[in-house]
């Protein structure tokens, strides 16, 4: 394969590891790129060689200059692939704020992407869910990386062999009785086998239809408050919001979505207010607090509705907000 330029500004990085296929040519490619990193491996105690893998990482860390930070999944936390994303997540997210990074490297590949794709496909989504992943996107105040996403992982793999790298081939990959693994092996592996050039395309073509649609859009940001302008289109402000909520860590059904466009105005699992108001969009965490009058009439005369205005009474009090 050729090997992927990877091009990015941060100096203050962090690898998700594991010692398996992907993040092991992922941690090479950096290096390669002179790309600065520490890494980041869990151990779920789910399967015997996790604890090699463990070392494994630790190996390399040293032998790179690297730190590696290490998680071990709790005995008392029950074992599915949500819980172990979440622990996942916020074991990064805790790392990442005490070390200041600037950026999450995953090693997502082509393989993971039309994996997402045909399970979007098959729950029912729209263009905006279909494509899933992108190689930057934002989460918490960093930024996630996914370079390798028009990568195969058997490209990854020859990548890895050609220079006699080690890496470690997790078994539960094999088990179809998780959903991904089931789409892997009946789909996605032998599509891409036969018409990786095709669907390579495909989801570029697919990702500047999906930036087209979001051309007349803009963004303003204060804190974790969002306000979107966009073209009045119901559909356009449900795929901002979707998106928005996805970047909060929330995934909203089709029921809620269908809620969003009958009310305009309602609260998101208790933790998220969201408003479609005109040509704007508001969405900020809930609260429930009171407000003073005087306050309470600006926010009237300049139209910022109700479910909204606590956190922005908020940001106010903090001069962070002005009307």
């Amino acid at each position: 394969m050729k090997e992927p330029k990877i091009d990015i500004n941060t100096r203050n990085n962090l690898l998700a590891f594991s010692g398996g296929i992907d993040s092991t040519a992922l941690f090479f490619l950096l290096l390669k790129n002179e790309i600065p990193f520490d890494i980041a491996i869990v151990d779920y105690n789910q399967r015997s060689q996790s604890k090699d893998e463990v070392i494994y990482a630790t190996q390399l860390a040293h032998k790179y200059n690297k730190k590696c930070f290490i998680a071990t999944y709790p005995d008392s936390l029950k074992f599915s692939e949500k819980t172990a994303r979440d622990y996942r997540y916020e074991f990064f997210d805790k790392i990442i704020v005490e070390n200041s990074y600037e950026s999450l490297f995953t090693g997502h590949q082509l393989n993971d992407k039309l994996e997402w794709f045909l399970m979007q496909l098959t729950k029912g989504a729209g263009l905006s869910e279909l494509l899933g992943m992108d190689e930057i996107s934002y989460r918490n105040g960093y930024q996630t990386v996914k370079p390798l996403l028009e990568y195969s992982k058997k490209e990854l793999q020859e990548y890895l062999d050609n220079k006699n790298v080690k890496y470690f081939v997790d078994e539960s990959n094999y088990d179809k009785k998780f959903k991904r693994n089931y789409f892997r092996h009946s789909f996605s592996d032998e599509l891409l086998s036969q018409f990786q050039e095709g669907i390579t395309n495909s989801f570029r073509y697919l990702k500047e239809d999906n930036n087209s649609l979001f051309t007349h859009t803009s963004k303003i940001n204060i804190k974790e408050l969002s306000i979107y302008s966009f073209n009045k289109d119901l559909n356009i402000a449900l795929r901002l919001i979707d998106k928005d909520l996805k970047k909060r860590g929330i995934i909203i059904s089709n029921a809620t979505r269908e809620e969003i466009k009958e009310k305009k105005e309602l609260v998101i699992s208790h933790r998220i207010s969201i408003s479609i108001c005109k040509e704007k969009i508001y969405i900020s965490p809930f609260l429930d607090i009171a407000m003073d009058k005087k306050f309470k009439e600006k926010c009237r005369i300049n139209h910022i509705p109700k479910n909204i205005r606590p956190y922005i009474f908020r940001l106010y009090e903090k001069k962070l907000f002005t009307f």
